[in-house]
């Protein structure tokens, strides 16, 4: 089993940052990758960026040379790096962590882009 914590969401102005946090507990040494997906109201639930063991990244077009997906693995923590932000980055941002049969997901933490 593995846990996800989701932190750092919040209301932030259109051009800002923000960094969420995912922190992971449980059977750490089984996931094989990680990432953040978002959902906006009305819409499917999009992957953002993932990170694989071996630190090999892959970004949404819509987020590439803005986001990014550091790692502190001393503190098991996952994080997204938000800058230059949208009014259409808003959604709720889930953090995902994938063994090799299962997944799981995060509580999810609200982004909000606005003026």
């Amino acid at each position: 089993q593995v846990q996800l914590v989701e932190s750092g969401g919040g209301l932030v102005q259109p051009g800002g940052s923000l960094r969420l946090s995912c922190v992971v507990s449980g059977s750490i040494l089984s996931v094989y990758v990680m990432g953040w997906y978002r959902q906006a109201p009305g819409k499917q639930r999009e992957l953002v960026a993932t990170i694989t063991r071996g630190g090999s990244t892959n970004y949404a077009d819509s987020i590439k040379g803005r986001f990014t997906i550091p790692r502190d693995n001393a503190k098991n923590t996952v994080y997204l790096q938000m800058n230059t932000l949208k009014p259409e980055d808003t959604a709720v941002y889930y953090c995902y962590a994938a063994e090799v049969a299962k997944g799981y997901w995060g509580q999810g933490t609200q982004v909000t882009v606005s003026s």
